[in-house]
């Protein structure tokens, strides 16, 4: 009998981590799928080449749920959600992550008795003022199926007491959708005239660091000073393309100077809207080296080899930080300064590869969906 898979999508980056779920699915017999995205089809953040730089197919429904209130995006995503499950049979639905879309996918998933799997389970900030913290803990406790990167992360659902057979260390699904795209990577038309491995990369998302101006231009001024003459381009989305264009335009001080105010110029920050998924992959694994508060850009930096520097105090993979190239700085500027300045000087840490980071994550997804439910 057909295995009938739903996989359950709340935002951007969602998709690249199920493209080698979906591939891996379509080259096996036994099971089938159909993807759900909690927003609409006219949604922003999806530039229109993102499906098919991924290989694969856009979502069969969308839910069209979009509010800034995550409370509200809870329950109407649970509505809407409920509603498609009582017209198609599903067997299990995967839910990816930690967003509130997707804590609401998994409640309803157990509240109609449905087996549930998590990709990427075992996450923990151990910050329970995060909504994200508060949406791990729940997904993961409703979880039949826990899909986990590493030890680190099957070892914190041991912890707090998932049953053993339950927890699957499968890897980490990024790594297979770099090495499927690798040799399709895109160069960017804002690296002419710029050499591969002579510029940086610097990216910025977090809310909580985009509203702490001072901070943020006291980083982005040791950025730009330490990096002198080297390039730091960075590919920003919406708000936060609009914070830090603002402070490329005005001086900003740098107390740790030697001059009394270092001016941000457009030469040495290239402020650009988002790029495509190939164009991004081919800019940050051809850096010097990345600056950024993503996770997942840490991770993939590490396969790629690339020194990271992380704005953020935590790194919910560890491993990216004692076997990889990631080196967390949280939000002291004297810490993003000395990382900087050993990274220019190209005295960074070598990394390696953790353990199952080998691509090869969707195939033991996919074999693990196919067994039979004890």
């Amino acid at each position: 009998m057909e295995q009938k898979v739903c996989i359950f999508t709340g935002a951007r980056p969602n998709f690249v981590k199920v493209s080698p779920i979906i591939h891996a699915i379509e080259n096996t017999d036994g099971i089938s799928y159909q993807l759900i995205y909690a927003g609409g089809k006219d949604d922003p953040t999806l530039e229109p080449s993102l499906f098919a730089d991924l290989q694969m197919p856009e979502p069969d429904v969308y839910l069209g749920v979009e509010c800034e209130n995550l409370n509200e995006l809870t329950g109407r995503v649970m509505a809407a959600f409920e509603q498609w499950l009582e017209s198609h049979p599903v067997d299990t639905v995967i839910v990816v992550d930690d967003l509130a879309s997707t804590m609401a996918a998994a409640i309803v998933t157990k509240k109609r008795g449905l087996r549930l799997a998590h990709l990427v389970a075992g996450t923990r900030s151990f910050d329970i003022s995060m909504p994200k913290e508060i949406n791990r803990l729940v997904i993961d406790g409703l979880s039949d199926l826990l899909f986990t990167a590493g030890i680190g992360s099957s070892s914190i659902a041991t912890r707090e007491g998932a049953e053993m057979h339950k927890i699957y260390m499968v890897g980490n699904i990024l790594m297979d959708t770099l090495r499927q795209n690798s040799r399709r990577w895109q160069r960017p038309a804002c690296l002419d005239g710029i050499a591969d491995g002579r510029y940086l990369v610097f990216t910025v998302n977090r809310r909580a660091l985009l509203s702490d101006t001072d901070k943020l231009q006291q980083m982005l001024a040791a950025i730009a000073e330490v990096a002198g003459d080297i390039p730091v381009i960075a590919p920003l989305r919406g708000h936060a393309y609009e914070v830090v264009s603002i402070f490329n335009c005005h001086c900003i001080a740098t107390p740790h100077s030697q001059r009394e105010n270092a001016t941000l110029s457009k030469r040495e920050f290239s402020i650009l809207n988002s790029l495509s998924y190939l164009e991004f992959g081919y800019l940050t694994s051809h850096a010097m080296g990345v600056i950024t508060d993503s996770g997942n850009i840490a991770e993939e930096a590490t396969f790629n080899h690339v020194p990271c520097i992380t704005l953020n105090s935590y790194t919910e993979h560890m491993e990216t930080v004692k076997l990889g190239t990631n080196e967390l700085v949280g939000e002291d500027v004297g810490r993003l300064r000395d990382a900087m300045t050993r990274l220019v000087a190209g005295e960074w840490k070598t990394g390696s590869l953790p353990d199952r980071w080998d691509g090869r994550t969707a195939e033991r997804i996919v074999q693990t969906l196919l067994k039979p439910e004890t």
